[in-house]
């Protein structure tokens, strides 16, 4: 009678199939993972710059402003947007995401103060729809 001994092998078929299942999900996760405020931005079809580099500015439709993730008061927001640029490399790129209910005076309101602390590039960032 022949005893059957016990396979010590991984199976490369199952390893490879599990390794790029899970390539697949990242792959199709990962660009719906933006950082940031929830805001309800614009559609458009224009094909605009990420906003993964550089500093993010944020105004909800409630009027609250956010660099990065902190919120920070209007009054503060010079000072505190001038202080993120000196924490950058040169050259760095600012983008606005306003929320489409955002008044438009107040939103240009913010770029003219983005303007006084020192801001070169302004990127605006807005929401291209799935086809």
């Amino acid at each position: 009678m022949k005893t059957k001994g016990l396979i010590s092998e991984i199976n490369m078929t199952s390893l490879a199939d599990v390794s790029i299942t899970l390539l697949v999900i990242f792959m199709i996760t990962a660009p719906m993972m933006t950082p940031g405020i929830d805001v309800n931005l614009p559609r458009t079809d224009a094909s605009l710059p990420h906003d993964e580099e550089g500093i993010t500015v944020s105004i909800k439709n409630t009027g609250e402003i956010y660099i990065d993730n902190d919120k920070v008061a209007i009054e503060d927001f010079e000072s505190v947007l001038k202080k993120s640029l000196e924490s950058k490399p040169p050259g760095v790129i600012v983008y606005l995401r306003a929320d489409k209910k955002v008044d438009y005076g107040y939103a240009i309101e913010i770029v003219g103060r983005m303007r006084k602390a020192g801001v070169k590039e302004l990127g605006l960032v807005a929401e291209i729809p799935l086809e």
